[in-house]
């Protein structure tokens, strides 16, 4: 079959498509027939040598969306369309940047839409990412202010729109002023400009600060997210599109502002329910959750789409088609 290995950190220009065996499940994983994947920021990580706890070589990718092969379990019939993610997929195991992909069972989430394939593979890891950090880590409730700092990102555009349905004010960033339009038409209420001063634009909008707020951005800016954030107000930390992952010497009384929580979210596929995943496909087919996919590669393009997420010149989701 056809893969992405990674014998070790390479450059995004260096990544090659390789022949290597299909791999045989055992009970209790399945066999999954890539037909798309979506390109997720920890596989940069990966491939640039930042990533922790990672096995070479490797088949990287935390997700993929295609059909049940073999299920030796018996969990899933063949030819069920189903999509994974998460749980050592492209780390501790060989992942989805191939035509097959063998995975633990509880990783597996049965779908059935009639989606087109590059839009199924944006959604799994991008949805799951957004439902934990919103419902597991800040527990939005309708008719709170919620900010998004890194809007542009697949996982912020998720969350905006996840918001928006769950009847929240939505403010969300991007640093780029061309694509401020962009997260209007996302149904964004509050497009702002991260100047790297984002605390005095929000309380010029709400004085008291916004109630919920994502950091997918990183600890460079998170005390900025934090003043930001109103007095029992929570900052979920869940991304570092900076590459800025901790805080040196941190001092919880000078850090934090009064009053205001600080959380985390890094969960796993069991975060987001079968029927909580179909549900939103489902309003992604009815066009009622506009997801937004910036560009579909071919599986031979994978460096150039690897660039492109490097650089950071996405807005929402960058999906590879396998076949």
């Amino acid at each position: 079959m056809r893969a992405v290995v990674l014998d070790g950190p390479v450059a995004a220009g260096e990544l090659r498509v390789s022949r290597v065996a299909v791999p045989e499940p055992e009970p209790g994983w399945v066999r999954i027939k890539v037909e798309a994947f979506g390109l997720n920021r920890s596989e940069y990580h990966l491939r640039a040598g930042l990533a922790t706890g990672a096995r070479f070589p490797v088949i990287p990718g935390i997700e993929a969306a295609g059909t049940v092969d073999l299920a030796p379990g018996g969990e899933f019939t063949p030819g069920q369309q189903v999509v994974a993610m998460m749980g050592g997929m492209g780390r501790q195991y060989d992942g989805g940047y191939a035509e097959y992909t063998v995975v633990p069972a509880s990783s597996v989430i049965p779908v059935e839409t009639k989606l087109d394939w590059a839009t199924l593979g944006a959604l799994p890891e991008m949805l799951q990412t957004a439902h934990g950090s919103l419902y597991t880590g800040l527990d939005i409730q309708p008719g709170q202010t919620f900010l998004v700092r890194g809007g542009t990102s697949s996982v912020g555009v998720a969350a905006a729109v996840l918001a928006k349905d769950h009847g929240l004010t939505v403010l969300s960033t991007t640093r780029n002023p061309e694509r401020l339009e962009l997260l209007r038409e996302l149904g964004v209420d509050h497009p702002l400009l991260d100047d790297g001063n984002l605390a005095e634009s929000v309380r010029k909008l709400f004085p008291d600060g916004v109630n919920a707020a994502l950091e997918l951005v990183g600890t460079n800016v998170l005390p900025d997210t934090l003043k930001a954030t109103a007095v029992h107000g929570t900052v979920c930390f869940t991304g570092m599109l900076s590459d800025a992952w901790t805080i040196p010497d941190f001092y919880p009384m000078d850090y934090l502002p009064n009053g205001v929580r600080l959380t985390a979210y890094s969960g796993e596929s069991s975060d987001l329910p079968a029927a909580a995943f179909q549900r939103y496909v489902d309003l992604v087919a009815d066009g009622r959750l506009p997801i937004r996919v910036d560009r579909v590669f071919a599986m031979e393009e994978i460096a150039e789409a690897h660039q492109v997420m490097e650089d950071g010149r996405a807005v929402g989701k960058l999906v590879v088609r396998v076949n």
